[in-house]
C-alpha cells in the first residue's frame, strides 16, 4: 500500500503571543488526500502544540513516500491472514568480510554426501557442514557479556527480551551525511520508545560485503546513548558498521552505555527500509552460547 508524506513551510502564531515557522518540513499523511486544513492539524499534533491561533502553510506539496513516524498518523496495513515477515539479516557465505580486520567464516564439508552413502542404505544419503567464524559475522547480536566481564552472555539472555519486540524504526538515511555522521539524541526524541527495540534505519547496508561499508559510517552519539537508556529501550539495531564511531579511536561510549544498561544491541542490520516507522514486530535471538558475548542472528520483523 502507498504512503504519503507533505512537504511544506509553515507560519505558526499563538493565541498567547508569538510563532513558529518551519522550512521544508515533511509530515507522514494517512491517505494523501488530506485537504490543506487537515495536513495543519496534522503537523499542530505531530508538533504536540497547545493554544494554535493560525497555520499558514506554503509552498505544500504532497509526494508518495515512506512514513518517518509522525504523531498523530495511524499506522496502516493490508489485512493478512498471516503477517508478513522481513528477513532482516544478511546472508552469511564462505569468506565473507562483516568488520574489516576479522576473519572471515570458513564454510566446509565434514561429511559429503558421498561420504556417507557407506553408512547409510542404498539411496540415503546426508551433508554435513563444518562452519568456522568468530561471532562477530553477518548480522549479530551484542549482550553485555561482550564489553563486561561479569554481564549476561549469549546464554543469560531473557528470551523474552529479544522476541516479538514493538519495533521503533527511524528512517533516517535522509539524515545524516558524510561531514555529519553521528546521529544525536534529538533526533530520536519525537517518541515513547519504553519497551521497544529502536532500530536505526541509515542506508549504509548498500555498502555491506565491499571496503566502501567500512569507511565513513553513520553511528549513534553518547548523546544518543544516553537518551535511549533513559528512555527504558529494550533493544537496539542499526543497519550501519557500528553503533559506535569506528574510527573515533578506541573509546566505545555507545556499547559500553547500552550494554552497561543491559540493552542488547544488532549491528548490521539490512532491509530496514521495508518497515514501516512503526506497527512492526522485531525478533533477534542468537544460540544460548555459555561464555560468549556475541554471535550471528537470523534477525527478522513480522508485520501485521
Amino acid at each position: 500500500m502507498p504512503e504519503y508524506r507533505a512537504h511544506l513551510d509553515f507560519e505558526i502564531t499563538f493565541a498567547n503571543g508569538g510563532g513558529m515557522r518551519g522550512e521544508d518540513f515533511r509530515l507522514d499523511l494517512p491517505s494523501g488526500q488530506e485537504d490543506e486544513a487537515a495536513i495543519g492539524a496534522l503537523l499542530v499534533r505531530h508538533l504536540g502544540l497547545a493554544l494554535v491561533q493560525s497555520v499558514e502553510l506554503r509552498r505544500l506539496r504532497v509526494v508518495e513516500e515512506q512514513h518517518r513516524g509522525s504523531r498523530g498518523v495511524a499506522v496502516h496495513g493490508e489485512p493478512r491472514e498471516r503477517p508478513a515477515v522481513v528477513d532482516l539479516s544478511h546472508r552469511i557465505r564462505d569468506g565473507l568480510v562483516t568488520y574489516p580486520g576479522l576473519p572471515a567464516p570458513r564454510i566446509t564439508a565434514h561429511l559429503t554426501r558421498e561420504a556417507s552413502r557407506e553408512h547409510y542404505a542404498p539411496g540415503t544419503e546426508f551433508t554435513i557442514e563444518s562452519v568456522t567464524l568468530v561471532g562477530n559475522t553477518g548480522t549479530y547480536l551484542d549482550s553485555p557479556h561482550h564489553r563486561y566481564a561479569g554481564g549476561a552472555d549469549l546464554a543469560a539472555l531473557d528470551l523474552a527480551s529479544l522476541v516479538d519486540l514493538r519495533a521503533e524504526v527511524f528512517h533516517l538515511a535522509d539524515a545524516w551525511d558524510t561531514d555529519r555522521r553521528g546521529i544525536t539524541d534529538v533526533t530520536l526524541a519525537d517518541r515513547e520508545l519504553r519497551g521497544a527495540a529502536v532500530l536505526i534505519h541509515t542506508g549504509w547496508d548498500r555498502h555491506f560485503g565491499s571496503p566502501a561499508y567500512g569507511r565513513g559510517a553513520p553511528f549513534l552519539t553518547r548523546e544518543a546513548a544516553e537518551y535511549l537508556v533513559d528512555a527504558g529501550v529494550a533493544l537496539v539495531g542499526i543497519d550501519s558498521l557500528n553503533v559506535d564511531d569506528a574510527e573515533g579511536g578506541g573509546e566505545r561510549p555507545v556499547h559500553s552505555l547500552l550494554l552497561g544498561a543491559g540493552i542488547p544491541v544488532v549491528e548490521h542490520l539490512t532491509n530496514l527500509d521495508r518497515l514501516p516507522a512503526r506497527g512492526a514486530r522485531f525478533t533477534a535471538a542468537p544460540p544460548a552460547v555459555e561464555g560468549v558475548g556475541t554471535f550471528t542472528v537470523r534477525a527478522f520483523a513480522t508485520i501485521a
